[in-house]
């Protein structure tokens, strides 16, 4: 795929996150793109991802749902602004609440599909309802209540740090 996704556009100075930051070694760097007015991210999980054998840890299912969904509301974000993702000022978005249905045990050897709808935009608020399918069943659904990061720390975050 030569589109980039939603998280390669974060700035190297908010890519740190365990979930989708491209710059930490140790996360799941999950990709988000447009699929029409849904967004969608695969990811296959790993042995070390399991709750009991054969099926995955409900900690990576909320993290794929909520990186997801912040990085939806920052798509989201610039579609509304009729913006391109690399344009600035930077639109990150942080996780106000997550809420998570586990509906089925999740089968670990396979690939799990998020898919993603924007439900409300307003102000600073973005809501998204996801849902995380393998093997064509649902067996999660969240809703993701994602709030912009104020400039202020945008801001203070882009400065290169102060070591003495």
């Amino acid at each position: 795929m030569t589109e980039l996704a939603f998280q390669d556009y974060y700035p190297d100075y908010s890519s740190h996150c365990y979930g989708c930051g491209r710059l930490n070694e140790y996360g799941h760097h999950i990709k988000s793109y447009w699929d029409g007015d849904e967004a969608v991210c695969h990811f296959k999980p790993q042995p070390y991802h399991t709750a009991i054998p054969g099926y995955v840890y409900g900690g990576l299912i909320a993290s794929l749902i909520d990186c997801h969904g912040t990085g939806t509301a920052a798509a989201a974000a610039y579609r509304q602004e009729g913006r391109t993702m690399d344009s600035q000022p930077p639109l990150r978005f942080l996780t106000g609440t997550l809420h998570v249905e586990y509906l089925r045990p999740t089968p670990i050897d396979t690939i799990l599909e998020v898919r993603a709808r924007v439900k409300e935009i307003k102000g600073r608020k973005v809501v998204i309802s996801e849902e995380l399918v393998a093997e064509g069943q649902v067996c999660a659904r969240g809703e993701v209540v994602a709030i912009q990061v104020p400039d202020d720390l945008i801001v203070s975050l882009a400065r290169p740090s102060q070591q003495g």
